[in-house]
């Protein structure tokens, strides 16, 4: 299983990322997770503008599902003539949130994706076993566990603290967790995780690695983020970068 990571600012594109969005690949099996805003551009420099067997979005906050509207011209305009419906596994509403943002005039998507609408469970996408469960976030949005092969990448999508996520994550080799706030701050309560939180849930669920994501730039700091993290979690610990490409 290897994992690139296309975008990874937190709540709109920084300086040096597009918002989150996730490639994962398995036998030649390419499924996205996330498509946040800017991060097309990103799927082209690191891999391809075809290079998409499924998508699934965690929940329809733009940061998370934005270019999953741009896509739309290229899925339904390619000069070669229209690309297959794509697979989307994502809350209910995405079809019509994604129909809206795209074109009020034009209509429907579906001849763009096949849309599935996600709730807590276990399902086989592609190569994967998929397990997804409601994390702590204002909309519905989930926390994604993909196993395969004996590998497993735990990805927590938007969330404050909840058990779901430590069930998620449990033994996880790779854990992709959100840091989104500053610890020793007045934060508002159930929206997203600060580094020593993040750090928390992986030395409960016993992780092997902790890849921090979706820290907000512009009110963060990388630095004090990370020492929090490191002070409650012993294993290794890194800040994802666009591009950044990890093998599980």
């Amino acid at each position: 299983m290897r994992l690139t990571v296309l975008g990874c600012a937190g709540s709109f594109p920084g300086p040096e990322s597009a918002c989150s969005a996730y490639l994962v690949e398995e036998d030649g099996f390419r499924l996205l997770i996330d498509f946040g805003s800017g991060s097309l551009s990103a799927l082209q420099r690191y891999a391809g503008l075809r290079a998409v067997d499924a998508i699934l979005l965690t929940h329809l906050h733009c940061d998370h599902m934005l270019d999953a509207c741009t896509y739309v011209v290229v899925r339904r305009y390619d000069p070669s003539g229209p690309l297959p419906a794509l697979p989307v596994y994502a809350p209910a509403g995405a079809p019509d949130r994604i129909a809206a943002a795209y074109s009020q005039e034009e209509g429907p998507v579906d001849d763009v994706y096949t849309f599935y609408g996600l709730q807590p469970g276990t399902f086989p996408i592609g190569p994967f076993t998929v397990t997804v469960d409601r994390v702590n976030h204002p909309v519905e949005t989930y926390g994604v566990r993909l196993e395969s092969n004996g590998s497993v990448l735990t990805y927590s999508s938007d969330t404050a603290p909840c058990e779901a996520l430590v069930r998620l994550a449990m033994g996880a080799d790779l854990f992709l967790c959100e840091a989104s706030y500053i610890d020793g701050v007045d934060n508002p309560p159930d929206l997203h995780l600060t580094g020593r939180e993040a750090g928390e849930v992986a030395t409960k669920a016993g992780v092997g690695q902790l890849l921090l994501t979706h820290l907000v730039a512009a009110w963060g700091s990388e630095a004090d983020t990370w020492d929090a993290a490191s002070a409650a979690f012993s294993g290794p610990i890194e800040i994802v970068r666009p591009g950044s490409r990890y093998e599980i």
